[in-house]
């Protein structure tokens, strides 16, 4: 199977997909959990938006990294958007509040691709996004095997332990056939 097709599935991914590339936001993606969770259920035979809570729509924007500038792209999205529950984050601005919410330092991203390279586990490090001519573009820094393999894997470079222990049991629990290798 195709990334691109099994994605296709969703068409709920594909319209958040067709709507974010008309926001032209630098460096965006859509990624992470709404990706994933997407092949996970194609592969198990369940509906293509099952457990789906979000679609994360990132992006990296370093000129203004205040809060009021974030806020003003979500505030466009949600109009975009409607009632598609969409997450909007600026990459850029991670750092600011990381350490508060988990507990552990982030140093500045440099891109959207930077910060998916820290995402929790080896199967969330993967965006996808359409260019201005409709063409995919897919990041996956380590590949899609474990996605496609319904492997969950710990992916150290930033997230603790408590971070990815607690998505794998919610995970688990919606696709219990996913393989979760222990942090240890």
């Amino acid at each position: 199977m195709d990334l691109r097709d099994v994605l296709s599935r969703n068409e709920t991914l594909m319209e958040v997909l067709g709507r974010a590339a008309d926001l032209a936001l630098p460096g965006w993606y859509l990624a992470a959990g709404c990706v994933c969770q997407t092949v996970w259920n194609v592969l198990t035979g369940r509906r293509p938006t099952n457990g789906i809570k979000d679609y994360d729509l990132i992006y990296f924007d370093d000129t203004d990294l205040s809060w009021e500038a974030e806020d003003a792209v979500i505030r466009s999205a949600g109009e975009v958007f409607g009632d598609v529950p969409v997450e909007v984050r600026n990459e850029a601005r991670v750092h600011l509040w990381y350490e508060e919410k988990f507990g552990t330092p982030c140093r500045p991203y440099t891109s959207s691709e930077d910060a998916i390279d820290s995402f929790p586990s080896i199967a969330c490090c993967l965006g996808v996004r359409l260019d201005g001519g409709g063409e995919w573009q897919v990041y996956a820094p380590h590949g899609v095997a474990d996605v496609f393999n319904l492997v969950l894997r710990p992916n150290r470079a930033l997230a603790p332990r408590e971070v990815y222990e607690a998505k794998a049991a919610r995970w688990q629990r919606e696709w219990p056939e996913l393989r979760v290798v222990p942090w240890a």
